[in-house]
């Protein structure tokens, strides 16, 4: 173990005083190291391989749960605290989640508010069921970009989204425009959003009529009755948006796009669906 410490030091310390503080011999060390390669080993430096380029082909946003489940899938069969050992002894990390998110509900208004239909039910048994929409906001240099997402609970798929300067009505009414058209949603599907008065308005709430969806809206100020979509803004700014500077609305439109319709719905093993992606609980669904 001693010697290992020695190992991942060297290059930042001179051997023999890392050996002394360890109370080690340096000729020891030398003679461990200078061992052939056990197949243990010779594994480790393989398995560490693989792991580094699925870090890297995934830009940093797994940790230790979906790298193994895609060395898995690759046909490796080592246990996940082996892969996470190797990966915090080499410091391979995800990503890690920013807690702070201003709000972008206005719900101080006397527009109709929709009964919590939803309660909380976030795993229906089908796409299609019910659908989650929220609005979050992404910094540009030249100023907010926001962007309107409409996910579907059962397959965690971003099925709608749009993307403005603005956070009026139009906004929102793209996205669920964009979810009704490829979705084709059946009768009485819950739609649930937050109180904000972009979804309580008259034409949002026509527009729900219309396709025959059932407003249902959160509790006040209570941000748990949205929690996927919630989860899923969480998600996109930690791997995406975070630690970026756009210098244009059109620039981060154009990452934004690449993350959702390339990446979230088609690539991204999702911990709710059991480590597969949305598209492939749409598939196996249908």
């Amino acid at each position: 173990m001693k010697f290992r410490i020695v190992e991942d030091c060297r290059e930042e310390y001179p051997v023999r005083v890392i050996c002394r503080a360890l109370d080690v011999s340096a000729s020891e060390y030398y003679a461990w190291r200078d061992r052939p390669e056990s197949p243990r080993k010779a594994e480790n430096r393989r398995l560490l391989g693989d792991i580094q380029r699925l870090h890297h082909e995934h830009s940093g946003r797994y940790g230790s749960p979906r790298i193994h489940i895609a060395l898995g899938e690759e046909g490796w069969t080592v246990s996940r605290g082996r892969v996470a050992r190797l990966m915090r002894r080499h410091g391979v990390q995800a990503k890690q989640r920013r807690a702070f998110r201003p709000c972008t509900t206005d719900s101080n208004h006397t527009l109709p508010v929709a009964p919590n239909l939803l309660d909380r039910q976030f795993s229906p048994d089908a796409p299609g069921r019910a659908w989650v929409a929220d609005i979050s906001y992404i910094p540009t240099d030249e100023g907010w970009l926001y962007l309107a997402v409409v996910l579907d609970l059962f397959s965690r798929k971003v099925v709608g989204w749009a993307m403005r300067d603005h956070m009026r009505t139009e906004l929102p009414l793209a996205a669920l425009m964009m979810a009704t058209q490829r979705q084709k949603p059946p009768p009485s599907l819950i739609h649930h959003s937050d109180r904000g008065s972009q979804y309580a308005s008259h034409d949002y709430r026509k527009a729900l009529e219309n396709s025959g969806l059932t407003p249902s809206m959160s509790r006040k100020a209570n941000c748990w009755d949205n929690a996927p979509m919630e989860s899923f803004f969480g998600t996109l700014k930690t791997e995406l948006v975070n630690g970026r500077r756009y210098a244009t609305r059109e620039e981060a439109k154009r990452d934004l796009f690449a993350y959702i319709e390339g990446y979230y719905n088609r690539r991204r093993l999702h911990s709710a669906l059991g480590y597969i992606t949305p598209e492939q609980a749409e598939l196996r669904a249908a």
